[in-house]
């Protein structure tokens, strides 16, 4: 492929990852910026020649981000960008409340002093980036964030599992955070979360949790122009 068509940069080694998930990475991260739009097909040789790398990790981290939803594999046609429907959108959210809510009950139980004072350390970063209008920094604030509360339950396989449907739904992020006043309300949601998991009151972090995810949703579905009674 040539310079002027390229859309992706040469792949830059990373000693501490495997080609595979820096490849991964890389294809994902284009997904969700728009770089690859959905229904493109992806092709192995194009995209090898243009990240610099053979096709065995092109095909290895295409493997990947088909188990996450991000691409599909039709037999003898290709790989193509995944469109996600409103049905999708649906089915990933009633599956991510119940989880969220699991979650934030067993981090009630389980968190460490060390753990909640980090959580509120970032409440109190997020706040100054959204009234710095700092979207990039909110993303990265807002991932450490639930990284930490999703440690905090203290189950491994449920943080593998939720990774795996936000990472289906990552690619629209900006949507939801850009509907009017989402910023704040959700700053206020993870700020009574934080409380909630401080006080070791499971019952109220699973239902802030709930909440926080249908407001998500909704924020996510009116910044796609889809009333949610019609789902």
């Amino acid at each position: 492929m040539s310079k002027e068509t390229s859309r992706l940069q040469p792949i830059r080694l990373d000693a501490y990852k495997p080609l595979r998930e820096v490849v991964s990475e890389t294809l994902r991260q284009a997904i969700r910026d728009g770089i690859f739009k959905p229904g493109e097909r992806l092709m192995e040789i194009p995209l090898s020649e243009e990240l610099g790398v053979s096709r065995t990790p092109i095909r290895e981290a295409i493997r990947k981000l088909e188990l996450e939803g991000f691409v599909i594999m039709i037999p003898r046609r290709g790989t193509y960008v995944a469109d996600i429907s409103l049905k999708d959108i649906s089915q990933v959210f009633e599956i991510r409340s119940a989880l969220e809510e699991l979650a934030g009950a067993l981090a009630a139980e389980r968190i460490t002093a060390e753990e909640i004072e980090y959580l509120e350390r970032m409440l109190v970063e997020i706040g100054t980036y959204i009234e710095k209008k700092d979207m990039d920094r909110i993303v990265e604030a807002d991932v450490n964030f639930h990284e930490v509360l999703y440690k905090a339950s203290r189950n491994e396989r449920l943080v593998e599992i939720i990774h795996n449907l936000r990472e289906q739904t990552l690619r629209f992020r900006t949507v939801s955070m850009n509907q009017p006043g989402r910023l704040a309300k959700t700053w206020e949601e993870h700020r009574l979360l934080v409380e909630a998991i401080a006080d070791r009151d499971a019952n109220k972090a699973r239902k802030i949790a709930r909440l926080h995810m249908e407001h998500s949703e909704q924020a996510l579905l009116t910044g796609m122009n889809i009333d949610n009674n019609h789902k």
